[in-house]
Formats: structure tokens, sequence, C-alpha cells
């Protein structure tokens, strides 16, 4: 019965109840997420110095691979079980559980263990060196080893979400936070274990998450649940899944790439405080990148459980709900970043001395040029996750590629030898403003060519 009713909310409960009711926990819990990266970033930039700072800006390639990794798997179940669940077809939901589960150890172990004999090796392609080298590796060689952990906790919780569960994956993101918070002064301020603790407070914060969320698919009443039967590996879902996950792993993937590129720009153009200012402007920027994507996530279980049902006009209308709101916390975000940069940018580090304090006017001259297309940036993160979660993660590759590989690098490439740094901060700008356009192109086609067929009555 408590599945039915789950389920079925999903198909009659008003679209912007049901968008509100999902997004809400997911935006608390991608907050949360991106709240204690910027804290770690505060303990470290007021702990351990300006070049600890730069140090998580090097290595921040790298956990995006990781995150791709984790995109792939959880990303890929969670729209694939939704559709499913919408199909009515339950044994392939659970089977899709299983896979989570099994795909989700095979992956952290491959990415997160693999790459230990060489890690120097990887931190100096990266950028890191001289005084950066060390504080980034003691900081990813406790990432990297608790990787499978943290990888198999966000995977169940984008899976708790999508089967009916928001509010728990929610709890799930604020317990991680809660001890990660708690755990960061003790292991970097008390026990003086400096980057080490730092790392360490986030793997034993997710851990502990991981903890709650197998607790609740262990429960038989869920709609998805453990049990036997469901872990063994079948290609044809395994294909699906990493199909569907392909946009956001790809867009990681491509985001690594455009990260190293900015890090080199800078380090050209201002040394290691400019990579450091780099470091701390995305940080900002990816708290508001994050509350959207918590949007998004609300949006993809109805848009997926309504398409297999096929209600197009409740698809629709949750896309345009989300739209809407993504653009009102990115225009809300770019008010506040043009109205006090500064005092934003000195959270993160004390300006106690030149080498902090250039940090700080690089960072504050960079974050009012690199958001200019910020309010519009919203509407373009929700359009290219819901055709992720309508299936179609070919339109999606598409949207990200084309953003990061033919508007970006190219414009990497030019405008810094006109405008030196102020060009590096613009480039992206300019790539938001170009790509915001071709979404939008896109989005209407599709509208207009695929639910013009389709019955797009209640």
């Amino acid at each position: 019965m408590a599945e039915d009713a789950t389920l079925k909310a999903l198909e009659r409960y008003p679209v912007g109840v049901l968008l509100w009711r999902y997004s809400l926990p997911a935006i608390v819990g991608m907050a949360a997420t991106s709240l204690y990266n910027i804290i770690d970033a505060i303990y470290i930039g007021q702990w351990c110095g300006p070049f600890a700072i730069t140090a998580m800006a090097l290595v921040f390639p790298i956990m995006n691979l990781t995150v791709a990794v984790g995109a792939l798997v959880g990303m890929g179940c969670a729209a694939s079980a939704s559709i499913a669940l919408g199909q009515k077809d339950m044994d392939r939901a659970f089977r899709i559980l299983g896979h989570c589960i099994m795909l989700g150890l095979i992956f952290g172990l491959a990415v997160g263990w693999a790459p230990l004999p060489w890690l120097t090796d990887v931190l100096t392609f990266f950028g890191a060196s001289g005084q950066t080298l060390q504080p980034a590796y003691d900081f990813m060689l406790v990432t990297l080893l608790g990787f499978p952990l943290t990888s198999g906790f966000m995977n169940l919780n984008h899976l708790m979400r999508a089967s009916g569960y928001p509010r728990k994956a929610m709890v799930s993101l604020l317990i991680s936070l809660v001890v990660n918070v708690a755990s960061a002064p003790l292991f970097i301020r008390v026990f003086d274990w400096g980057m080490t603790g730092a790392a360490l407070a986030t793997v034993v914060g997710q851990t502990v998450a991981l903890l709650w969320v197998i607790a609740h698919f262990r429960l038989r009443e869920n709609v998805l649940h453990l049990k036997r039967g469901i872990y063994r590996l079948s290609g044809p879902i395994v294909r699906r899944i990493c199909l569907v996950g392909l946009p956001p792993c790809a867009l990681n993937i491509v985001g690594c790439v455009v990260v190293v590129v900015f890090n080199r720009l800078f380090e050209a153009y201002d040394g290691p405080m400019g990579v450091g200012a780099y470091g701390i402007v995305n940080r900002v920027l990816f708290l508001f990148v994050m509350i959207v994507l918590g949007i998004t996530q609300g949006m993809q279980p109805i848009a997926g459980y309504n398409l297999g049902l096929g209600k197009y006009c409740r698809v629709r209308r949750v896309l345009f709900l989300a739209m809407a709101s993504g653009s009102a916390v990115t225009t809300l975000g770019f008010l506040l970043i043009m109205c006090f940069p500064r005092e934003i940018v000195s959270i993160f580090v004390e300006d106690s001395d030149a080498h902090a304090a250039r940090l700080i006017d690089i960072a504050t001259h960079g974050i009012r040029l690199i958001t200019l297309m910020l309010p519009l940036v919203g509407s373009q993160i929700v359009i290219g996750n819901f055709f992720q979660s309508i299936g179609r993660p070919a339109m999606s590759i598409f949207l990200s590629l084309t953003r990061q590989l033919i508007f970006l690098l190219p414009c990497l490439a030019l405008l810094p030898p006109w405008w030196g740094e102020s060009g590096i901060w613009l480039s992206q700008a300019v790539a938001d403003g170009l790509s915001i356009m071709l979404g939008f192109a896109v989005l209407y086609l599709f509208l207009t060519r695929y639910f013009r067929h389709k019955d797009l009555a209640e």
C-alpha cells in the first residue's frame, strides 16, 4: 500500500506540488554537499594557508573525474529506475538497484585505488609542484582510499530519491554534512592532521551516511529494497544505465579538461595565487549550481515516471516550472556576487600576508566577470538534465559537450591573448551565453516535433 501511494502521487498530484516536494529535499541535500566543500575550503584556507587553497584547486579536476564515475552509475540508475517504475516494471526496477550496488563497487575500486601507485605523478601532471604538491598528495590519498565508500553512498542516495523518498535522501546528505563539519576542526586543528584531516572528515561523514542509506534499503516495506537475485549483472541493463548516465559523466570529464586548461592559464598569468583564486570562485559558483541541480533531481522522477505513463503534458509542465525555478536561483546568486564580491571571497582566506592579499584581489576581480551570464545558466542546466531524465542521453550529451568543447575551449584560446587575465574569466561568460541560446533552440525543436504527435490530454 505504501508503495502504491508513493508511485500514484507522481501520477496524480499537481506538478507544482510534486516539484516542490521532491526538489526541496534535493536542494537541501545538494546545498549541503556544496556547503561542506565550501566549509572544507574555509577551514583549509584559514588554518592551512593560501598554498593549501591552491592545492585544492589543483586537485579539483581529479575530484571531477571521480564525480564523473559516480554520475555514470548513480544518475544512470536513478533515471532508469524512474522510467521502469512508471512502466510498472518492478522486476527491472529491483534489478537496477542490484546493478547500482555492484557497478558502484566495481567502479569505485577501479577509479579510487588504481591511481594510488602513481599518485605523485598524477598530481604533477595536473600542476601540483613545490609548496602545493604535499598538501595535494595528503588530501587525494585519503579521498581515493575512501572513494568506494563515498561513491556507494552517492549512488544509492540518487536511487533513494528516484524511488520516491526525497526527504530521506535529504536527511542522508545532512547526516554527511553534520559529521563532516563536526569532525573537520578536530582532525585539522586539534589533531593537526592538516589536509589529511580535511579529507578524512569528508570520508567519515559520507561513510556514516552510507550506513543510513543501506538501512533504508534493507526495509522490505519500501518501494525498492535489498533482496536475493538482483545482484547478477545483465549486459542490456548495464548498457542502458551507462548510456543514460553518460551525459553527466561526460560533462564532468570534459569539465576536468577545462579546469586543467583554466589552471594552466592562471598559472601562466598570475602564478599559484591565480589558481587559488579560480578555486575559490569555482566553489562559490558551485553552491548555486548545486541548488539548481537539486531542482533537476526533483524534476527527474516526476518527468521520468510520467513519461513512462505517457502523460506528456505533465512532463512538459514540470520542465517549465523547473526552468523558472532554476533561473530564479542563479539570478539571486548573480545579484549577491555583484553586490558583495570581496566580502564573499574573503570568507575563504584571511588577508594576513602578500600572497593572501593578492589571491583575494584576483578572485574579487574575476568573480564578477565570470558570472555575467549567471541569471540564465539555471535554465541551461535544467534543459540539459531534462533530456537525461526522459531517457534522451544523446541530446543531453550534445548540449553538455557543445558548451565545453565547441564554445568554451576556443574562447580560452582566443580571449586571453587580447585581454589577459580578464579574458580567462570572460571566456566562461561568453560560452554560457552561446550555450544558453543553443539549449533553448534544441528544446523548442524537441517539444514541437516530439510532443506534437503525442496525446497531451491528462
